[in-house]
């Protein structure tokens, strides 16, 4: 296998609008998207989205807009890497990929976590499609959880600022350079470092936490000691990356990454009608800009002639699709395509 370095440019997004079949690519990029559809929020925007596409359904969100404010992260984080890798294989891409069903033996591409009332999912994604990459490179003998809150706490500046937000690429940069430890839920407190922020709100089957707080929750301080009880001593219980890279920002450059090495972290535009998301492939069909968010995508495939990619969320299991959602495939939908960003483990 060879790896191909090239520099790419910073290309402009693209709209779209259409519920027609055939051709729905080409229908989604000439859409134009109103001032009166951008203008719209809560219960009219959920209407007009329901009422003017068939892609996706939504519904009021169980969260208050603070709630989903602070799980974002300032637009500024969603820089496109100056450098990526391609690489070149013989292997055709199928027309649908699942992580989960390529690597069963890897549990943690199954696992959906929750970044609770922090902008962490800059960590969040980093620290799981890292946990996958570690499982598939050893062909599921280890198998770990990374620690979200390892990186989110102790990257500093380097990475961003914490719950306000952060650099995928940065995330992947200390990984590669410091090593990050074990972390699992903060409900499990499994690993060396736990999520120490619970899930706020009511989420279906679990445990209540207490409210949501009126801002966002405060960055973890950086420690470097495992919980109590835990057996290894931190330095000890770090993994490591050697490699940091983006991902070229072509479908099938994507779609190699991914069907080779695991999933990857993606950063995008966030959007009100995407808090309403329930299910379906979202488009982007109104609502205001609220933030950025990072991913982790795991596969692709094709619903009723659309082109999603699978994408697993940091919001719980009953946001979404059990915690999933599915995006517009080939259009850059957000800027999904244009932010993605991986590594290889040592």
């Amino acid at each position: 296998m060879k790896r191909i370095f090239f520099t790419v440019l910073c290309l402009a997004g693209v709209t779209a609008f259409s519920v027609q079949k055939h051709d729905v690519l080409e229908q989604l990029r000439n859409r134009v998207i109103s001032e009166h559809a951008e203008s719209l929020t809560g219960q009219e925007l959920v209407d007009y989205v329901n009422r003017n596409q068939a892609f996706f359904k939504a519904a009021p969100s169980k969260f208050s807009m603070e709630s989903m404010k602070a799980k974002l992260m300032d637009v500024k984080y969603l820089a496109e890497p100056e450098h990526v890798e391609e690489l070149v294989i013989d292997e055709a891409i199928p027309d649908s990929f699942d992580a989960r069903q390529k690597w069963p033996q890897c549990s943690s591409i199954s696992n959906i976590r929750d970044q609770s009332d922090c902008g962490s999912c800059w960590a969040f994604g980093a620290a799981e499609a890292m946990s996958d990459r570690i499982c598939i490179a050893s062909n599921g003998k280890t198998q770990v959880s990374i620690s979200a809150d390892d990186v989110l706490s102790c990257c500093g500046k380097t990475c961003g600022d914490g719950c306000n937000g952060g650099y995928p690429l940065q995330a992947w940069k200390y990984w590669e350079k410091h090593g990050i430890c074990t972390g699992g839920s903060y409900e499990s407190q499994s690993g060396c470092k736990p999520y120490p922020i619970p899930p706020c709100g009511h989420h279906a089957n679990e445990t209540y936490f207490g409210p949501c707080p009126k801002d966002e929750y405060d960055t973890p301080v950086c420690t470097n000691t495992c919980i109590a009880g835990y057996p290894v001593a931190y330095n000890d219980d770090k993994h490591f990356g050697k490699s940091a890279y983006g991902v070229p920002k072509t479908v099938e450059g994507i779609q190699k990454e991914i069907m080779t090495n695991g999933p990857v972290e993606a950063a995008y535009t966030v959007y009100e009608d995407f808090y309403q998301y329930t299910g379906g492939v979202y488009v982007h069909t109104g609502g205001q800009k609220v933030g950025g968010h990072a991913v982790r995508i795991l596969g692709w495939g094709v619903d009723n002639k659309t082109p999603y990619w699978l994408v697993a969320n940091s919001w719980n299991t009953d946001w979404g699709e059990n915690g999933y959602f599915r995006i517009v495939r080939g259009l850059n939908e957000c800027g999904i395509e244009h932010a993605i960003v991986a590594g290889l483990p040592k």
